[in-house]
């Protein structure tokens, strides 16, 4: 894969560079999806409350 040419470099640095260059032919992971702003207006044209749980307080902002 690669050679050191020059200095001697101690296990943990050949192991940051290693990690480093592994890194670089892998393309970038996907964005989650966004929320889907649909639902809440639904939601807002049945006139229906948010649901209770885990992120309401997000679900809420209108």
């Amino acid at each position: 894969m690669f050679s050191v040419v020059k200095g001697d470099p101690t296990p943990e640095e050949l192991a940051a560079l290693a990690a480093v260059v592994a890194s670089v032919g892998v393309p970038p992971t996907p964005e989650a999806a966004k929320p889907n702003v649909r639902h809440w207006v639904r939601r807002q044209q049945l006139r229906l409350d948010p649901t209770p749980g885990p992120g309401a307080w997000r679900r809420s902002r209108g």
